[in-house]
């Protein structure tokens, strides 16, 4: 066996929050999110393609966190983080009409050279989020 073992994708990430309840009211009401694990600690979002988006309180994974057979490392972040979701090229206008309805500030938009175009916005805790079209990277 030679080589690097295969990947199929990145399933899930993590942003760090103040008021957890405020993040999952905002992500579920923005993106349609459905929560399927909440406690004082975090909260599992479903993402589309078999994602998950987890949102932790500040300093709740400070510490390694028990487990059934072991523990699960420390781990945060600290600062604005940024996260892009992707969307398909014809939900772009949709995309901004609905940032505006739910009173969310476009930041920026960017046209990429390879075609894709980026929306930028804030959480509110401060996150970049991004919605990006096709044509962002060579590989998507």
């Amino acid at each position: 066996m030679t080589g690097v073992p295969r990947i199929s994708g990145v399933l899930e990430t993590s942003l760090y929050v103040e008021d957890l309840e405020r993040s999952r009211a905002f992500y579920t009401r923005l993106f349609g999110f459905k929560p399927f694990f909440c406690d004082d600690r975090m909260c599992a979002m479903e993402v589309p393609n078999e994602q998950v988006l987890l949102l932790f309180r500040h300093g709740m994974t400070d510490e390694p966190a028990p487990a059934p057979d072991g523990f699960i490392p420390p781990h945060h972040g600290r600062g604005a983080l940024h996260l892009c979701f992707a969307i398909p090229y014809g939900e772009l206008p949709r995309w901004e009409a609905h940032l505006q309805a739910q009173d969310v500030p476009l930041e920026s938009k960017l046209s990429w050279p390879q075609g894709g175009v980026s929306l930028y916005f804030r959480d509110p805790d401060g996150h970049s989020l991004e919605v990006a079209t096709p044509g962002l990277w060579p590989n998507r």
